[in-house]
């Protein structure tokens, strides 16, 4: 078993958005952490055999897996110092172009049944917090539903159903592949309590604009994940990006002031 002296490595590949509120299981100073082969072992795989990592975030493959261990590992010797928070890929920036960011084209599966029409209406106004605030446009293209999967390269992204109890749902960042970009959304956003599902896919969509946890920032005190991310915002508790289970403030992930002000710093008003 390796040691970590300072900080804790998020063993939360089970970790919950929302489910019981259960905060991802953490190491805490001076403890024992996982061997990847340990790590590896105990990681959530879901309907696309991708890991999920940090409740809600897509892991393709063993060697990206190894990947994000180290950074934890790294990470947890040397967390920074000093919003809202991008994800940075090789100390870029994970985002859109100005022109692929107007025209976030996707699907809605039918396969939602009966909650389709409710999935479509939900997407809608998740996607409008973020819209409403930058130069951003997500845009429904009904006409691919019937074959809404991540193989349709007729649009960016797809939003499916999944049967977990691992998440309620999960998304993707800009840099994930096509193969591997969709929403995934389980029965359980009809009964989340104070969490609307406008809110749980506001929170979604912020991971494909390439938004990270704001609670992986050294002033939440817990649920640290990496490394790999800048801060555009000040540190805020109440964000839709900050797990109310991870020192989070705010009851029902609703969007602040300084989450449209930090997307709008990225994408444009």
């Amino acid at each position: 078993m390796q040691r970590s002296r300072l900080g804790a490595i998020a063993l939360g590949t089970t970790a919950l958005l929302g489910a019981a509120l259960a905060s991802p299981a953490l190491a805490a100073p001076d403890t024992d952490i996982p061997t990847f082969s340990e790590y590896q072992a105990s990681a959530y795989q879901d309907a696309d055999r991708q890991y999920i990592v940090n409740g809600d975030e897509p892991v393709g493959t063993t060697g990206d897996l190894k990947a994000y261990y180290d950074r934890m590992v790294e990470g947890s010797e040397e967390a920074i110092e000093n919003g809202l928070v991008v994800n940075t890929v090789g100390g870029v920036d994970d985002r859109w172009t100005a022109t692929e960011a107007r025209n976030l084209t996707y699907c809605v599966s039918t396969k939602f049944g009966t909650r389709y029409a409710d999935i479509v209406s939900a997407m809608d106004s998740g996607a409008q917090l973020w819209e409403d605030a930058s130069a951003v446009d997500f845009i429904h293209v009904p006409a691919q539903d019937a074959s809404c999967t991540t193989r349709n390269k007729s649009v960016v992204f797809s939003v499916e159903p999944v049967q977990t109890s691992q998440y309620i749902a999960r998304a993707f960042f800009p840099s994930t592949p096509k193969r591997s970009r969709n929403v995934l959304i389980d029965d359980s956003i009809w009964t989340s309590g104070s969490w609307t599902p406008t809110n749980i896919i506001g929170h979604e969509l912020g991971h494909t604009l390439g938004f990270r946890h704001e609670h992986t920032r050294p002033e939440a005190g817990t649920c640290f994940e990496d490394n790999s991310w800048r801060p555009l915002t000040p540190y805020d508790s109440s964000s839709i990006m900050h797990y109310p289970q991870c020192n989070g403030t705010s009851a029902n992930l609703s969007m602040t002031a300084t989450d449209r002000a930090g997307v709008a710093s990225l994408y444009g008003a």
